[in-house]
């Protein structure tokens, strides 16, 4: 089991390309995988409240300027990127749905890992990655009614309450269990990698296929809008870092934090309220953000 899960922790970029290019011409093997994609997404959240414990949540004021600064940079950088893209590229309703929804997610337990790589400053990247998923309920539903109202009408209530139930209540749970049962937990938590990556390749395996035919068609547009949104986040993250004066390992993390989306959540809000078609630019960013995650953290860890 450790063999394997140090395989597919090392190679999950690739084994997230193959799973997403046998989806794309072979569907039938993933569509299964779209009515579990909450499912799946709760059990990523869950390992994640596992390897948390309430303590953990001191670093937010610990860090409190550079947290909030962290945070407000995710928060508005990268919705506001992904209207901007959306009106360049002329994209259709359902896609500029998704690709705004992108940007207005939190960040993914997936930078933490990256800022460890870089050798930024890891503290303050789990620090904003849990400020802002604890916001997310919230900020996400105002920011995509702001955003993406003009395309469809935004339930409010609808989103937070999917938001509570898909990410902050399995959070909860596997911190309180953490609490309860830390001699056991601490057995498995080595193996909670490996399971979360699993999720994320199925879902990205389920979105394409179900979305085979509009990826043919649109997508080298829908790729370049992902990208772009992706890179200029790395890049406009460490360039606030800076002009605040941080240090480079804050910078590094901050990059990287705004960079990262939850693709995996705007997946699965995309498939429960917009339609299959809106979930293409998450599936997309999933994808994509692992491999420019790692490229960037090779690149950031050679700066001193």
């Amino acid at each position: 089991m450790e063999k394997i899960n140090s395989f597919v922790t090392k190679n999950m970029s690739l084994l997230v390309i193959i799973i997403a290019a046998v989806a794309l011409f072979q569907p039938i093997t993933f569509t299964w995988v779209v009515s579990k994609i909450t499912i799946l997404l709760g059990i990523i959240m869950f390992g994640m409240g596992m390897t948390l414990k309430f303590e953990d949540f001191r670093l937010i004021f610990q860090k409190p300027k550079e947290v909030l600064i962290g945070a407000l940079a995710q928060f508005t950088i990268m919705p506001l990127i992904a209207f901007l893209i959306v009106k360049i590229f002329s994209l259709p309703p359902e896609l500029a749905i998704g690709v705004i929804l992108v940007g207005t997610c939190p960040g993914g337990t997936s930078s933490n890992v990256m800022t460890f790589l870089a050798k930024g400053d890891v503290a303050l990247s789990v620090s904003m990655t849990m400020l802002t998923t604890i916001l997310s309920p919230v900020i996400t539903p105002l920011l995509m009614l702001m955003l993406a109202g003009e395309w469809i009408e935004i339930s409010l209530t609808a989103m937070m309450i999917s938001i509570c139930q898909v990410v902050i209540l399995p959070i909860v749970l596997g911190i309180i269990i953490n609490a309860v049962l830390r001699d056991m937990v601490k057995n498995f938590i080595k193996y909670l990698p490996l399971i979360s990556i699993l999720a994320i390749i199925l879902i990205v395996g389920g979105v394409v296929a179900v979305n085979a035919a509009k990826i043919m068609e649109v997508g080298l547009v829908i790729a370049a809008a992902v990208v772009l949104h992706n890179i200029l986040g790395y890049g406009l993250g460490f360039l606030l870092a800076k002009i605040f004066k941080m240090s480079l390992d804050k910078a590094k993390a901050i990059s990287i934090e705004v960079g990262m989306q939850n693709s995996g959540l705007a997946t699965s809000l995309a498939i429960a309220h917009f339609g299959a078609a809106a979930a293409i630019p998450g599936a997309l960013f999933s994808v994509w953000h692992n491999i420019s995650g790692s490229l960037a953290a090779n690149y950031l860890s050679s700066k001193k």
